[in-house]
């Protein structure tokens, strides 16, 4: 029988971390982060990292295991992701996926195979090097002449998939999406359930506006500063990410603390709106909206324990 394997995602802000805890306490399940920040140590209050009064005693995989000037991508994530899948289901234990980023989730659910091509490095590091003369949106240029979808897909400002998408297309002649796509209609190897926690947009974006103001109250800038002063720069893969780049511009006197946070207001309500795109596309979601429950947190945890056991995906050690 399929080991089991729960999915908890949606947009940013949506509330997925009380309600991870909420399902993880009633199944006898263990966290691992599919959130492309918490992975970082000294980067708390800018990734909105799970505080550990907030764990309530559930173990968590993948929060606080890098240092910011190390390399996390979606391969390392796949690799550190099924490390921590093994530890779980030696525990008899159900590892709860959670967080965000909809490709890395994609990648441990259908066992994707991204055809790491080894040895010559040389055309990535020309292309590095391109997007540091020219910029992001030279790159991403670039990429839709030879592959729109994946243009489509993929942020300019996310150098990292921008290389790789191009990297592949030079290896291989194929375009990247064509490659995702096929991979993507594999059967999952796991007994799942796919949740996505949903809300109605206008309350979504409220709860993010709120969301960046206590991040400011909580000191978002004293977190920034002292990472500059750790010698992390905004060239780092951890520093680009949403709230940072716009502090450094504010550190940096680009920006006022006002257009600052304006700036990540604005970029993260277009990244949940991308978010809820990626997750409207993926086969086999169950999807909770939060107004249908009158944001009842019984109710929403009642609502996904039923669709587990429709699944098969039963309390404690009975796989």
């Amino acid at each position: 029988m399929k080991k089991p394997l729960i999915i908890l995602t949606g947009p940013t802000a949506v509330g997925k971390t009380k309600a991870s805890i909420g399902l993880a306490k009633a199944i006898g399940g263990e966290i691992i982060s599919a959130d492309s920040m918490q992975v970082y140590k000294y980067m708390d209050i800018g990734s909105a990292k799970i505080r550990p009064e907030e764990m309530d005693g559930v173990p968590h995989y993948l929060v606080d295991e890098l240092e910011p000037d190390e390399e996390f991508h979606v391969v390392r994530f796949q690799q550190m992701a099924k490390q921590a899948m093994k530890r779980i289901y030696e525990k008899g234990k159900i590892p709860i996926l959670v967080g965000g980023t909809g490709f890395y989730i994609q990648a441990v659910l259908y066992d994707i195979d991204f055809m790491e091509n080894g040895g010559d490095d040389s055309y990535r590091r020309e292309l590095e090097c391109l997007a540091q003369e020219y910029g992001a949106e030279y790159l991403h240029g670039r990429l839709r002449e030879v592959d729109a979808k994946s243009a489509q897909e993929i942020h300019a400002h996310n150098v990292k998939r921008v290389i790789r998408a191009l990297e592949y297309h030079h290896q291989t002649g194929q375009p990247i999406s064509r490659h995702n796509e096929e991979q993507r209609q594999k059967e999952s190897p796991y007994r799942f359930a796919y949740f996505v926690l949903n809300d109605e947009r206008s309350h979504l974006y409220e709860r993010i506006n709120l969301r960046v103001d206590q991040m400011i109250d909580d000191g978002l800038e004293r977190e920034v500063r002292a990472l500059k002063e750790r010698g992390y720069t905004r060239n780092m893969v951890s520093m680009q990410g949403l709230g940072y780049k716009e502090m450094l511009d504010y550190l940096d006197g680009a920006y006022t603390l006002d257009e600052a946070v304006s700036v990540i207001k604005r970029d993260t309500r277009h990244f949940a709106k991308r978010q809820i795109t990626w997750f409207k596309r993926e086969r086999d979601v169950i999807w909770i909206d939060k107004q249908d429950y009158a944001y009842e947190e019984t109710k929403i945890l009642a609502a996904m324990l039923s669709e587990l056991e429709k699944r098969g995906i039963e309390n404690g050690n009975k796989f």
